[in-house]
């Protein structure tokens, strides 16, 4: 697949790449403008970010085809969301004694999980962490923040992602 240089998204339910267009959710309560994204508010932050990673369910699928550094999820990998925790936005390994969100969940939404270049150079303590591009709830529900897609439309666009794929909020 040729490299995507850009996802776009239009709509709190479309995201455009390429003049295609992709269902999607996002957070439950909308959009956070540049510099009022808080943690916990249940909004997607606008702005444009790289994608840093991408982490999947190896005991769920196949080595997914990608540009983006793989990393396979194990039983024991969160993602810090305590906000005074000097590994605030970070990946982290469990047992941890913060706060933190599990990435191996007994749903399929963390499946597949791209990180967002959000809040993370430098981190600001309260900005928000763990905005993943990551799958879509079977119900449509909205998101914490982040963007989610069907499963099938994010392993069709994952060939032409890489660490130069800018996703815009907004």
């Amino acid at each position: 697949m040729e490299s995507i240089a850009q996802l776009h998204l239009t709509s709190p339910t479309t995201l455009e790449v390429g003049g295609i267009s992709y269902a999607c959710t996002i957070g439950r309560d909308g959009i956070a403008p540049v510099g009022e994204k808080r943690e916990g508010d249940l909004k997607t932050p606008t702005g444009s970010f790289p994608l840093r990673r991408c982490y999947y369910r190896a005991d769920r699928m196949e080595t997914p085809d990608t540009d983006l550094e793989l990393t396979a999820l194990t039983p024991d990998c969160g993602w810090c969301d305590e906000v005074g925790h000097p590994l605030y936005n970070q990946f982290v390994k469990l047992p941890f004694a913060g706060r933190h969100e599990k990435l191996w969940r007994e749903d399929h939404i963390y499946d597949l999980i791209i990180p967002l270049g959000y809040n993370d150079g430098p981190i600001v303590a309260g900005a928000g962490s763990a905005i993943f591009l990551h799958l879509m709830r079977e119900d449509g529900v909205g998101t914490e923040g982040c963007v989610a897609l069907k499963r099938a439309d994010l392993l069709t666009l994952l060939p032409g992602l890489s660490h130069s794929t800018l996703l815009t909020i907004g």
